[in-house]
């Protein structure tokens, strides 16, 4: 009988598959415990895997592997490679993960719009996968907000349009801040994500 995970290894994958992956491998190489060559070479790996076989060495380099699981536990394709998904619909383990996540999205309304995101990301971040994503998710949407503004601010449709896009970020970081509590994933429409 293989170990954990071997009836999967021959499953195909699928785009979200891979790209849960790629994720996992920017967040790594964002943390500096990948250098270039490495990055390009797991990101190929992952972006090129035809089977669950392919990923789970990818994700076995970065964390390692797991303990070898009892005969009758149920052994997902996620556990099967160590990761439970999407790093934003993984969910909060903890009810504090969870609002360390709206706090990201929150802290830009008490007059924080780029350090609050930002110290989360780098602090709670750093530990909480679930945090990390809700927090690049604010601190991109806020980047974006304010370098429209700043183009806006040189045309004269941009001072109607100004207020208006703010009123818009003010209810989008609201909807942002009750997905995270609720253990969902959010997405801000019309976001540069510059930061990985």
């Amino acid at each position: 009988m293989g170990g954990p995970g071997s009836g999967y290894a021959e499953l195909r994958v699928g785009n979200q598959d891979r790209e849960r992956v790629v994720e996992h491998v920017q967040a790594a190489y964002a943390e500096g415990r990948l250098d270039k060559v490495e990055f390009d070479d797991r990101l190929e790996r992952a972006m090129t895997a035809r089977v669950h076989g392919d990923l789970m060495p990818i994700m076995n380099e970065l964390y390692g592997t797991q303990p070898v699981r009892p005969v009758f536990q149920p052994v997902t394709p996620q556990a099967a490679y160590g990761h439970r998904g999407h790093l934003g619909r993984r969910g909060g383990d903890t009810g504090a993960e969870r609002l360390g996540a709206a706090a990201a999205h929150m802290l830009p309304l008490a007059g924080l719009p780029i350090l609050g995101p930002l110290v989360l990301m780098l602090t709670a971040g750093k530990t909480s996968p679930y945090i990390r994503a809700h927090a690049v998710e604010a601190l991109n949407f806020q980047l974006t907000l304010i370098a429209a503004t700043i183009v806006l601010a040189i045309t004269v449709v941009g001072v109607v349009l100004t207020p208006l896009l703010w009123i818009g970020g003010v209810v989008l970081s609201v909807i942002g801040g009750v997905a995270a509590m609720g253990d969902g994933d959010f997405r801000y429409p019309l976001t540069l994500r510059l930061v990985k």
